[in-house]
């Protein structure tokens, strides 16, 4: 058999509408200065649509800082991986700094969120070892899991943010280390990025009382967003020491790409030395570096951006909420409203925001998803204005009432080519 073959037999349950979608409903065009207003294919839309929580994306400090560091240095400065000639002194700074944010001994950077984590679990967790996870881990926690199961490694997982069976796991777990000699890695997310529901970080830390084990958390959407200086979830629940490992990500709050791993200095030495993703790839270019402290700094002493943010977000949390829509268990500002529909409907829910309401923002469906159910996903930013939250509301509830009244029902997607 030609391994393109299952290619022509199925290409997946999004890949199936991607001649009809590709360019509107995927892979769309956003044009313009990134912020809450942006072209979308040559009209004005108010846009949802963008993790750039603290407005800090076009920042005058920000682009300044970004364009001087590329006018010095380039894009291409330093060369190599770090290990091998792509180190600096401005590197080091970044990382120590980060550290001292998030309240850990140091920090490593990574020059992609996604491909950090999965390395972060190949090489902490060996065959030996058992991990602990949530059902509803973000998909570079679970290939970093598929890779350590690859290896002959066992995983237990937990209903989401279910205490009980997290217990019931770590018991399992407990069981097989006594058979194997290993550790025990529990990870969770901040911030669950799809449904905005906060990780019981508190619960689980206290579970360390009673079990044996690391705790590895993904902050991704928490940093700069959550706690009392923007440190994350864990300073928003007061258990940062009980975090053992730390992932925060640059693509959100902080408006950039790469990410960084923070804990003690050991484990940080250890990844240094042994973390494939960056021993292998070129170190993070220098604007990059000079930008991302520039907006650090901003992120500490600013604190009016995290302010207006959680403006805009509680009165659009409480708007949509008195209008009668679900949001789910949210305790972040990413904004879930989600709709009783399938695919085909939820097309033309989007192309009537879009071309009637000019509103922007991403719909999320099966698989990520359960099957006859739409959630379309608002991210609030400082950016965005109270002016802004009451338009999205009316909006929202007239299609809604289309949505009751059967208008955008149908059995094909909608054609808008």
């Amino acid at each position: 058999m030609d391994i393109f073959d299952k290619i022509k037999a199925s290409m997946g349950p999004l890949g199936q509408y991607g001649k009809q979608a590709h360019g509107y409903f995927a892979f769309p065009k956003l044009e313009g200065e990134i912020g809450p207003k942006m072209k979308f294919r040559g009209k004005e839309v108010l846009n949802w649509s963008l993790n750039n929580y603290l407005g800090l994306a076009n920042h005058p400090d920000v682009r300044k800082a970004d364009a001087d560091a590329a006018a010095e240095f380039g894009l291409g400065y330093p060369m190599g991986a770090r290990m091998m000639s792509g180190h600096t002194t401005k590197h080091e700074e970044l990382e120590s700094k980060l550290a001292e944010f998030v309240g850990k001994e140091d920090a490593y950077l990574l020059n992609f969120g996604y491909q950090g984590m999965v390395s972060i679990i190949d090489t902490i967790a060996s065959r030996k070892d058992v991990i602990v996870y949530d059902s509803e881990s973000h998909a570079c926690i679970m290939d970093g899991i598929f890779l350590h199961k690859a290896k002959g490694g066992k995983s237990f997982v937990f209903a989401h943010n279910d205490m009980a069976k997290c217990e019931k796991m770590l018991e399992f777990a407990t069981k097989k280390v006594q058979e194997t000699g290993g550790g025990i890695l529990v990870i969770t997310e901040g911030v669950f990025g799809m449904a905005g529901d906060l990780g019981n970080l508190k619960a689980i830390a206290d579970l360390k009382k009673k079990f044996n084990f690391r705790l590895l958390v993904d902050d991704a959407h928490g940093l700069g967003t959550m706690g009392k200086t923007g440190a994350g979830v864990g300073e928003h629940f007061g258990v940062n020491d009980e975090i053992d490992i730390y992932f925060g990500t640059f693509a959100k709050s902080f408006a950039g790409i790469g990410g960084f791993v923070a804990s003690n200095e050991q484990v940080i030495s250890y990844f240094r030395y042994n973390l494939r993703s960056q021993i292998f790839a070129k170190s993070l270019p220098m604007p990059m570096v000079y930008g991302l402290l520039k907006r650090l700094e901003l992120l500490r002493t600013q604190p009016e951006h995290k302010e207006k943010l959680w403006t805009v977000v509680n009165a659009l949390q409480k708007g949509l909420r008195e209008a009668g829509f679900n949001i789910g268990k949210t305790e972040s500002p990413v904004t879930p409203v989600f709709l009783e529909g399938d695919i085909p409907e939820a097309t033309q829910i989007i192309m009537d925001m879009r071309e009637n309401y000019n509103i922007f923002c991403s719909i999320v469906v099966y698989p990520v998803i359960p099957k006859d159910q739409i959630m379309l996903r608002i991210i609030p930013t400082a950016m965005h204005t109270l002016e802004d939250v009451d338009y999205t509301i009316k909006a929202f509830t007239e299609v809604l009432v289309k949505l009751k009244a059967g208008k955008y029902k149908s059995d094909k997607i909608a054609n808008v080519f």
